[in-house]
């Protein structure tokens, strides 16, 4: 489960990598008895390997878990309610990270709409230089074309349940249908918007 051979089992604890010494944290953080388990950035500095183990073993915790964590994949993996902030003093509960984004560019969009028009010619450069991805972003952006793909499978086959007769003559079901397909579209446009702010980011 946490990844050990059988010659690294009987090693010392000083001769193991990083990622090894991260697993058996967590494997003795998993031994102790805890209703409530208080995480500030848990997968800082973790390789994927360890990143996984601590997500297996994060899910398996039968009690609480408060979790501070920019890990976006994993916010949604084990969360049941993400608590967002938006830097602006507001604070909002959702059930995913794609309802918090939309949330704080909502609040992005209303801070902008309301702060003095700024002089652009009196930006500094270096304000407007590009940042490289970060660890996690790289991890987003590897996986972003599989999740986008996906997500546009799910409105493909959302918009084909519209062609069943059963469904077409079920005004109930219909309108169920349709809020399916247009929260599937809004999936889909922001998987796409971040796809593209990430690209940047990266060239």
């Amino acid at each position: 489960r946490f990844l050990f051979s059988s010659e690294s089992l009987n090693q010392p604890i000083g001769r193991l990598s990083g990622g090894e010494r991260a697993r058996v944290l967590i494997a003795q953080l998993m031994l102790q008895p805890a209703d409530v388990l208080l995480l500030d950035e848990p997968t800082n500095d973790l390789d994927i390997p360890t990143l996984e183990v601590l997500e297996e073993s994060l899910l398996e915790f039968s009690g609480a878990l408060v979790v501070v964590t920019h890990d976006r994949y994993m916010m949604d993996r084990i969360s049941t309610i993400l608590l967002g902030l938006d830097g602006l003093g507001n604070a909002g509960q959702f059930a995913d990270y794609s309802q918090c984004e939309t949330w704080q560019r909502s609040q992005e969009s209303k801070a902008t709409e309301t702060a003095p028009a700024r002089n652009t010619a009196d930006t500094p450069r270096s304000s407007v230089t590009k940042r490289k991805l970060s660890y996690i972003e790289a991890r987003e952006f590897a996986t972003i074309e599989d999740r986008i793909a996906a997500a546009e499978q799910t409105l493909q086959a959302k918009r084909a349940a519209l062609q069943d007769p059963a469904i077409a003559s079920d005004g109930p079901r219909l309108l169920a249908v349709s809020a399916e397909i247009e929260e599937a579209q809004r999936i889909v446009d922001l998987l796409y918007a971040r796809w593209a702010e990430l690209e940047e980011k990266q060239d």
